[in-house]
């Protein structure tokens, strides 16, 4: 298993630190998932605690976390990017306004969230995935549990795996 550093920014006093055995499993499974499912290889940039309530990109598929791991992580797309990683996950074209377009995300952050769940080592649940397409929207987090944000670059563009989850 590739090792990866968590740098932490300083946290406020009710704020909890991350493990970075919380992390590393969605940075295995996002490279895995984008290997095997879309054909493309996945450079992962170094993690980073977030500090903005407002995903990285455009287009998101959240899957929510229930169990002994409490959270959600958030598979963040710029918009250019999803069309094509999605258009070569399905093996066809689709355009972001295909009815088929937002099941594709979703079924991207719930592979992402599945593989991951495995590694995390605890009893964990996951939802079934939302996706929210549009500039700006907000994604309520888990107070008091840093953001480690994952930034991702393709061929086809960037995204960033963003993961909020707790062991409970």
């Amino acid at each position: 298993m590739e090792s990866t550093t968590i740098q932490p920014a300083k946290p406020k006093a009710a704020e909890q630190m991350i493990s970075p055995k919380l992390i590393i499993p969605f940075v295995n499974s996002t490279r895995k998932v984008f290997s095997t499912m879309v054909g493309v290889q996945t450079t992962v940039n170094h993690p980073h605690v977030k500090t903005n309530p407002i995903p990285s990109f455009d287009i998101s598929g959240i899957i929510g976390f229930s169990g002994d791991i409490l959270g959600s992580v958030v598979i963040s797309f710029q918009t250019q990017a999803a069309v094509k990683l999605v258009s070569a996950f399905t093996g066809m074209p689709i355009t972001a306004d295909s009815p088929d377009f937002s099941d594709a995300i979703g079924e991207l952050a719930n592979m992402i969230a599945g593989s991951a769940k495995k590694d995390l080592e605890c009893k964990a649940n996951i939802t079934c995935p939302t996706v929210i397409i549009g500039a700006g929207h907000h994604i309520a987090r888990l107070s008091g549990v840093p953001c480690v944000v994952i930034p991702c670059t393709t061929p086809d563009g960037d995204f960033a795996v963003e993961v909020n989850i707790k062991v409970k």
